[in-house]
């Protein structure tokens, strides 16, 4: 039962880590401090995609999962859950690329849009 429920928690953990790091900056807008935070996350979301390789909380809920004699999944967290919905035909090289790429350009467009505030005052 515990291995269940934690690997249900380290799902939506994951979940809201991946919205973090692609969209958290929108958060700095109102407080600045989140960008000591998010800034790591997404660096760490730009380089998992970028990379392809398999984050180690999928590892993790994969574990939990395996301990509640559930079986796990040998693809990704993205690929698991959400790309059937995403991209039905499967995950190539190339949208991971486009993932990494979306998760710069959210990020840096807030972040200049940060900056460009803070030199006006």
């Amino acid at each position: 039962m515990f291995a269940l429920f934690a690997a249900n928690a380290v799902l939506l953990f994951h979940l809201a880590f991946i919205l973090f790091a692609a969209f958290g900056a929108l958060l700095a807008l109102k407080w600045r401090r989140v960008a000591l935070v998010q800034l790591p996350a997404a660096a760490w979301g730009f380089f998992v995609e970028y990379s392809g390789r398999i984050c180690p909380l999928t590892l993790l809920e994969n574990h939990f999962r395996h301990r509640a004699g559930q079986a796990g999944y040998s693809e990704g967290f993205i690929e698991h859950y959400l790309l059937a919905t995403i991209y039905p035909d499967g995950l190539t090289r190339d949208m991971q690329f486009a993932l990494a790429a979306f998760v710069m350009i959210v990020n840096l467009s807030v972040y200049a849009l940060l900056i460009t505030r803070r030199k006006a005052r």
